[in-house]
């Protein structure tokens, strides 16, 4: 697999070898030995989710501030524009963001550490995006950055307005928020 340093550098881009040839293709969607090795990374995944979303929705950017989640994300239907924000306090990249877009067809992964927040944009008619998380889903602990919060600026690759949840709706500006301090996740 080619592990690659973003711009913010816990983030990472992950890129398994396929093997594909007229009849289809074969990769390791995920390994934890090869995980650990390539990345540097010692983690524990308790929790697989699945989402099917429609074009043009935008589920994000959530944490959760106590038993923060890693996630390791990818699409195994259709393609997202995808989302991570430093939210850890005193970071260096504190308030950066960083996307990547990833789709059936590229297979890559990204790794999202504990301490940032994500999100994504549905780019194609349907998406299913499955990732893994480092801690249980906790509501009570769940936390919204607005997806289109001036001080964050992310460059979200359509001009139209997405379709977002009530939830999401309701997300707080960067300034308003509750965040990590830098040692926390």
């Amino acid at each position: 697999m080619k592990v690659t340093p973003t711009a913010i550098p816990d983030v990472l881009i992950i890129e398994p070898k396929v093997f594909g040839d007229e009849r289809g293709f074969f990769f390791e969607s995920f390994n934890q030995k090869a995980f650990n090795e390539a990345t540097g990374l010692e983690v524990n995944f308790v929790q697989d989710n699945h989402s099917r979303s429609a074009k043009g929705v935008l589920r994000g950017l959530h944490y959760q501030l106590q038993q923060p989640q890693g996630k390791l994300v990818r699409v195994v239907r259709g393609a997202v524009f995808d989302v991570a924000v430093d939210i850890r306090k005193g970071s260096t990249t504190f308030g950066k963001w960083v996307g990547v877009d990833l789709s059936e067809e590229n297979h890559k992964q990204l790794w999202v550490p504990p301490g940032l927040a994500h999100g994504f944009l549905v780019l194609s008619d349907s998406a299913e995006f499955l990732y893994k998380t480092t801690d249980y889903y906790a509501p009570q602990h769940e936390r919204c950055i607005a997806w289109n919060d001036p001080s964050v600026g992310i460059k979200w690759p359509t001009g139209a307005k997405p379709l977002l949840s009530v939830k999401d709706e309701g997300g707080k500006r960067l300034a308003e928020a509750d965040v990590f301090p830098l040692k926390h996740p």
